[in-house]
């Protein structure tokens, strides 16, 4: 199933990328295609992590939320950096990471990283050491927020 959804990614992906619709031109690229996902599954790197196909729609609300929050914090972040003054007060924290697999912990630490002013430095224990630039970061990240949508993107919260 993976190696399928996989092989519809690339086709869809070469023929935006290309733009040629030639016959002899779209058989090499579906050649191609099929090459890549062969040696992919040979390669035994077709898994659960690197072609997340469950996630699916709940992915669909998820990343235009993302984007929104990106966006308010480079707002937050240009101006906090654009004053006389910079208003920074740098902060590290650990953040508890409710997600029940390792997939979903590594969405949420790569999402507080894609977050303007919040840098995910590692993930142990079910925790996740973040490098906030202000307070304000650090209470963003602390409401739980992200948190609660990942885990709800990926299948809910590990039990306790």
């Amino acid at each position: 199933m993976r190696s399928l959804g996989l092989l519809a990614v690339l086709a869809i992906l070469w023929l935006l990328l290309s733009g040629y619709f030639l016959p002899l031109i779209l058989a090499f690229g579906v050649l191609s295609c099929l090459l890549v996902v062969f040696v992919a599954w040979r390669m035994d790197v077709i898994d659960h992590e690197g072609h997340p196909v469950e996630l699916g729609l709940r992915a669909l609300t998820y990343f235009p939320w993302l984007a929104i929050e990106i966006v308010k914090a480079n707002i937050d972040v240009a101006r906090r950096l654009c004053r006389a003054k910079p208003d920074i007060s740098p902060q590290l924290f650990r953040t508890p990471a409710s997600q029940r697999n390792e997939l979903g912990q590594v969405i949420y630490a790569n999402s507080i990283t894609l977050t303007p002013g919040t840098i995910s430095l590692q993930i142990d224990g079910g925790k996740v050491l973040v490098h906030a630039l202000s307070r304000d970061g650090r209470q963003g990240v602390e409401t739980g927020e992200m948190d609660r949508r990942v885990s709800a993107m990926t299948g809910g919260p590990k039990s306790q």
